[in-house]
């Protein structure tokens, strides 16, 4: 994988930035309720950046990844999770996945997103439209992989997320997504905070919180402002008596290189390969979905790819 645009314009501000970029994990009301908290500024704007992404496309895939990045705060070793959205509407899809590391990539189905006029919310369900949510867990102690499936019912990541877990998997669950741009469209702020009931969690206890989560400040406006997520959350739920876990780091991350890319060229059926080695084109391009980085191979690499496969052809 290739940055095309690391956040921060020095060594200094990247550092920062770096370690900004946090998820913190928690427990409120005596364990009754878990969450996490994360900031993901650095993260939405190298997404942006390496996918070339206008204010909507930003909107649509910085929101996925801050989803993705909150469901994967409990994956431990090699596990990982993948989001899936499939809908008929100007957006097509999106495919997200993240892991226990904390790094998260994926790619939206359409870029740019067709809109007939300019924005005027944030109100994205028109942009949907009817469609499904696919949840994948590999998990490592697993045989097999574990998929679930909702319909779209609102358009909207936060609570189709939160649809999810309560469709699917029969636990309350609320989500704040938030991204906060400045006049020039740039991003300043991204963070995204994730709340489930564990089974003791009373309804009174479920519905209090996620009355109070609908109240919360915008955290896309508060990491703009540089607030400290582990204090913001404390402030906000201080009542709730919260105890903090672990945290760990968050990053746009993609292990993609030339090698795997040309190891993929090795597996293509001989008859395309042979036309690939004597047509081209040249310089050919192979570009990862997952981060939009592009790797080429000139004619002498198809060549030197083509006779280590097929020596005597």
């Amino acid at each position: 994988m290739i940055k095309k645009k690391p956040f921060g314009n020095t060594l200094k501000e990247k550092l920062l930035a770096s370690a900004k970029d946090r998820l913190h994990r928690f427990l409120l009301a005596e364990g009754a309720i878990r969450g996490a908290i994360m900031n993901g500024t650095r993260m939405v704007n190298e997404m942006r950046a390496n996918h070339e992404l206008g204010i909507l496309e930003t909107l649509v895939l910085g929101r996925a990844y801050l989803g993705a990045g909150l469901m994967a705060a409990d994956l431990k070793g090699n596990d990982r999770i993948d989001l899936k959205f499939d809908c008929s509407g100007p957006i097509k899809g999106l495919v997200v996945e993240a892991n226990a590391f904390g790094e998260v990539r994926g790619f939206l189905k359409q870029v740019p997103i067709p809109i007939e006029q300019p924005l005027d919310s944030f109100d994205l369900s028109p942009f949907f439209g009817a469609g499904f949510l696919s949840v994948t867990k590999y998990l490592e102690k697993s045989k097999q992989p574990f998929t679930g499936q909702v319909g779209l019912m609102y358009g909207n990541i936060a609570k189709d997320l939160a649809n999810y877990y309560v469709t699917s998997e029969q636990v309350p669950t609320a989500f704040n997504l938030s991204i906060k741009f400045d006049r020039d469209g740039q991003v300043t702020g991204a963070g995204g905070l994730f709340l489930q009931a564990m089974p003791r969690a009373g309804d009174d206890l479920a519905a209090g919180l996620e009355e109070r989560i609908s109240r919360l400040p915008s955290l896309g406006d508060e990491f703009s402002s540089d607030s400290d997520p582990v204090a913001l959350l404390t402030g906000e739920f201080q009542d709730y008596s919260p105890q903090f876990l672990t945290n760990h780091r968050i990053e746009f991350m993609c292990h993609c290189n030339q090698n795997r890319v040309r190891s993929l060229l090795m597996l293509l059926p001989i008859d395309e390969l042979r036309d690939i080695r004597e047509n081209g084109p040249f310089p050919l391009e192979m570009c990862c979905h997952y981060c939009n980085t592009q790797y080429l191979f000139s004619r002498e690499d198809l060549q030197e790819i083509y006779g280590s496969r097929y020596p005597n052809n």
